[in-house]
């Protein structure tokens, strides 16, 4: 079972994350826009992979065809962990896979 972090340590690990933010609802949040939406829903399935792979499942929110909303956190422990950064990690090595900023 994964510790969660406290708001300090997630703002400070959130540095190395642009276009990343904490939520007032414990969540972790991104913002991407893509240039239609076949491109978007390739960056879902991209997405869906490797958060399946992880056993861990974000939501994923499309809206206006072309922008995605990626929130996560640990479900399991309710909050945030090492975990959810390691998907964002991977998430940003993906093709396209830096968030617009806020």
């Amino acid at each position: 079972m994964s510790t969660t972090m406290s708001e300090a340590e997630v703002q400070e690990k959130l540095v190395q994350h642009p276009g990343w933010t904490l939520g007032e609802d414990g969540q972790l949040h991104a913002e991407f826009r893509f240039k239609n939406f076949a491109q978007t829903l390739l960056f879902v399935n991209a997405v869906g992979h490797l958060a399946e792979a992880a056993d861990h499942h974000p939501d994923l929110f499309i809206h206006g065809y072309k922008y995605l909303k990626v929130s996560l956190m640990s479900h399991d422990v309710g909050g945030v962990t090492a975990r959810d950064f390691r998907l964002i990690a991977q998430i940003g090595a993906l093709p396209m896979g830096q968030p617009t900023e806020p």
